[in-house]
């Protein structure tokens, strides 16, 4: 039990890390293209995919919508889902 509460919390402060390891740059380029859209959301909802591309969660759109949008790995907008 103590081994499963071990690794629970290291998740947990390792998740912050995790959001960390996209490269400023690409946060930039994601931040304008949001911007471009009448989008914004908060960086740190940006999240690397195992496919290398990425999901921005929680993304508010102009007339308040909000979405879920997949990005591939070349920022090109895969998928949208309206929360």
């Amino acid at each position: 039990m103590k081994r499963l509460a071990t690794a629970c919390a290291a998740l947990l402060i390792a998740a912050p890390a995790m959001a960390q390891d996209i490269a400023q740059e690409t946060v930039d380029q994601i931040m304008s293209m949001l911007t471009d859209m009448n989008c914004q959301m908060a960086p740190d909802d940006i999240e690397l995919e195992d496919d290398g591309g990425y999901e921005l969660d929680d993304v508010i759109c102009e007339g308040g919508n909000q979405f879920d949008i997949t990005l591939d790995a070349d920022l090109n907008e895969t998928g949208r889902r309206a929360e």
